[in-house]
């Protein structure tokens, strides 16, 4: 649970994280506060979420709660696309800031990319939203800054047009599919990679997939904390959700087995079984 990997920046991010796509309201008060309890140290939120207000509710109370310092959690949230461009970004974190009731933030994401199918100056938009976060991260309001749904291709000219190189990217990884190409291009960069709905969404089987059970019963373990295993070899980030104590325990109990090379491979070919599957590319956002 105290493992962590170092971002290109030299700041430290748990290896594990807890997702709050939950309803606002005190019900997402309460996972925020059980998750802190039970270990997590990376909460992960979004202005679209809706639940900011909540989410720094939950945080304030489980640090006075559990004894914590600000500095002992890491919070990270992200601009949604109808706040892109240089203004209009610096705009939304201070929005963000002020309902989560910090003094900083330690990660901030762009949400999605801007794409050629909407957007003829993409490129542009995209460096100019990015823009505003080096900003605020030099201004010490971020500790580092990021993106989310961005494909390779994204990457690269966000790599190309910034002074200061994306610390994370954000993206849908989870058995059936896996964004290799995202994912490669990030880490050759030094870029880390974050697994949003490593489970593959409300209505997938990927728990259910004869592979990774026959993995799990191997080992004794879930099916879930297999996928999580798989995802953390890959030095990807899985960001969980659960308001089930239980869940959240089994979620970080992932760091007293290791898959086998073969047992890695047979998940990679695992075939698709749902999920959300966006495409950032024809997207519109």
């Amino acid at each position: 649970m105290t493992s962590t990997y170092t971002l290109n920046n030299g700041y430290k991010v748990p290896v594990v994280g807890f997702g709050t796509i939950i309803p606002d309201g005190q019900e997402t008060v309460t996972a925020v506060k059980k998750a802190i309890k039970n270990g997590y140290r990376l909460i992960d939120t979004a202005e679209i979420y809706g639940n900011e207000v909540s989410v720094g509710q939950g945080i304030r109370e489980a640090m006075a709660e559990n004894n914590l310092q600000r500095e002992d959690i890491l919070v990270s949230t992200k601009a949604w696309h109808s706040h892109r461009g240089y203004q209009q970004t610096l705009q939304a974190f201070n929005a963000s800031l002020d309902k989560l009731g910090l003094d900083y933030v330690d990660i901030y994401l762009i949400h999605w990319p801007a794409n050629a199918k909407w957007h003829d100056d993409w490129r542009e938009l995209n460096a100019d939203t990015w823009r505003a976060l080096e900003e605020l991260y030099r201004a010490g309001k971020i500790k580092a800054i990021g993106v989310s749904n961005f494909l390779a291709h994204h990457l690269k000219a966000l790599v190309e047009d910034s002074e200061i190189k994306p610390m994370l990217n954000q993206i849908e990884y989870h058995p059936g599919f896996a964004q290799t190409a995202a994912a490669e291009y990030a880490q050759s960069q030094d870029i880390q990679v974050e697994a949003w709905s490593p489970f593959g969404g409300p209505d997938s089987n990927v728990l259910q997939d004869a592979t990774v059970n026959e993995i799990a019963q191997k080992y004794g373990k879930q099916p879930s904390q297999v996928i999580l295993r798989w995802l953390i070899q890959k030095n990807i980030i899985p960001l969980t959700k659960s308001t089930s104590d239980a869940h959240m325990q089994a979620n970080l109990d992932d760091f007293d087995f290791a898959l086998t090379s073969a047992e890695m491979q047979a998940i990679d070919e695992a075939p698709y079984s749902g999920g959300f599957q966006f495409d950032p590319d024809t997207a519109r956002s």
